[in-house]
């Protein structure tokens, strides 16, 4: 049996670029940083200083004031990008469509500054001064649940939580779910905010955030330099509508790319340390090529994870020979976290749809900061800028504590 086809017929984001994606990828394909002083609350003391800050968001404008007071700010990141995501797919969500439209959120950590704030409250005026309001708006499952109330979208509706893979995971479910039959169209990617004390300090006790870059913030993402010292937290939304082709021309749709393969493993090693051959991460990617059928050559692109840390990108260089052979050296390779930061839950979610960007514009993203290559990462990471390619097929990866690995496979449309 012929399996369905799954077009991605819209997309959205909010980034430390921009509040929405066509200013976040023009600034993307020019090279410019997001990365700057944290202003969310005074660092000073804090031995990481710097972030991926989403300016300027205002909730209002997509949500009504008293419900936005009652959401973390992850959840109005989720209901504002599912709105102008679907305000692009061109998709009134009727009851017939709505009773067929899933929603599948990566969320990697939830309402950490919800429960800084209740926590605090807490000690401070004991347990009878805590919100009712707390326990749904600190909750991962609050971001795609909220988007269902605001859209009445009532098919599948799920939180993928596998910390920085879980955007990724929920991109490759939401594939899942429609290629199975069950739904025609699901609302995916991911959402993160947790630049709060707890995130940044917890992040820097696990020694994995730049240190040596705060009086150069847009300097200290530099995923595959020698002189990366680790990431730099961010946060914002990545959105897609994945749909059922037939169902997508059906009602006229544009369609960005296709959704062709998913895999995903486990490494089975360590907590935080990816394994250093790179096989769990080797291991992902081989499953997409052979769910999309296809061979290694066929790759023309790969949005790395890439999250300017020691271990990462040299054990993704591995996995990425591991798994492509001699092809490895002809795949071009773009680190976007370079520009956005890493934003963790959310990272997999607007890396996808950069992927589905750049094979729609034939223009591929480049990696900025690298400048002193590190011997062992050795592949082509277009470090002086975007690029022309023609390329049909393209992966993202994303990686995650616990060993948990996840790549996707897009081709470019061509209409047929």
């Amino acid at each position: 049996m012929t399996r369905p086809r799954v077009a991605i017929t819209g997309v959205s984001g909010i980034t430390p670029l921009g509040n929405d994606i066509d200013t976040t990828w023009k600034r993307i394909l020019a090279g410019e940083s997001g990365i700057g002083p944290i202003t969310h609350f005074d660092a000073s003391e804090f031995t990481s200083r710097i972030a991926g800050e989403v300016k300027d968001f205002d909730p209002d404008k997509f949500i009504p004031p008293k419900q936005a007071r009652r959401m973390d700010r992850f959840t109005q990141f989720s209901v504002a990008a599912a709105k102008m995501l679907l305000e692009d797919a061109a998709l009134e969500t009727t009851p017939e469509i709505a009773d067929d439209l899933g929603v599948i959120l990566g969320v990697g950590l939830g309402g950490l500054k919800t429960l800084e704030t209740w926590h605090s409250k807490l000690l401070e005026s004991g347990p009878n001064k805590i919100s009712p309001f707390m326990i749904p708006m600190l909750i991962s499952n609050m971001g795609p649940g909220q988007i269902s109330i605001f859209t009445g979208a009532k098919g599948p509706n799920v939180v993928t939580t596998t910390a920085c893979a879980s955007g990724i995971h929920a991109v490759g479910t939401a594939f899942s779910e429609i290629l199975l039959g069950r739904c025609q169209r699901v609302i995916s990617g991911g959402v993160e905010s947790t630049i709060t004390p707890l995130g940044v300090s917890g992040f820097t006790a696990l020694k994995a955030l730049s240190t040596h870059y705060n009086d150069e913030p847009e300097k200290a993402s530099r995923p595959f330099d020698s002189g990366r010292d680790g990431f730099v937290i961010g946060e914002g939304a990545g959105m897609l509508l994945l749909e059922d082709l037939e169902a997508a021309k059906e009602r006229g749709a544009k369609i960005y790319a296709e959704v062709v393969g998913y895999g995903a493993s486990a490494d089975a090693h360590h907590m935080t340390a990816p394994h250093e051959t790179g096989e769990g991460m080797a291991l992902a990617m081989n499953r997409a090529l052979r769910d999309a059928k296809l061979a290694p050559e066929q790759i023309g692109h790969i949005n790395a994870h890439a999250t300017s840390t020691q271990l990462n990108d040299a054990t993704e260089t591995k996995a990425i020979k591991l798994a492509f052979g001699d092809w490895a050296k002809n795949i071009k390779i773009s680190a976007t976290k370079s520009m956005t930061g890493h934003l963790l839950g959310a990272a997999g979610g607007i890396e996808s749809v950069f992927t589905a960007l750049a094979l729609r514009d034939g223009r591929l993203p480049g990696t900025i900061n690298s400048e002193n290559p590190d011997p062992a990462c050795d592949l082509d990471y277009l470090p002086n800028g975007s690029e022309d390619s023609d390329c049909e097929y393209a992966m993202c990866n994303s990686f995650g504590f616990g060993g948990t690995n996840a790549s996707v496979i897009f081709r470019k449309w061509t209409g047929e």
